[in-house]
């Protein structure tokens, strides 16, 4: 049976949550940002802001290795 009170159920719910906040989401959250930053709507860029700055900790872990340059824009 599953104790929800045990050491080791907490320990791992810690951990999984941890890693959703510092790696998962804030990966997806850069694909999102890579996708759609030069065609957002002005609200659309105020939502991306707020999740950059609730996901800045996951987003300063994710940065030595995620590395996206401004594309050059043809006109």
């Amino acid at each position: 049976m599953l104790d929800f009170n045990s050491p080791q159920f907490i320990a791992l719910l810690y951990l999984v949550l941890s890693g959703l906040y510092l790696v998962a989401l804030p990966a997806a959250l850069y694909g999102y940002l890579n996708l759609r930053w030069y065609t957002a709507s002005s609200i659309e860029r105020v939502v991306m802001y707020f999740f950059v700055f609730l996901f800045f900790p996951g987003l300063l872990l994710l940065s030595p290795f995620l590395n996206f340059r401004p594309k050059r824009v043809e006109s």
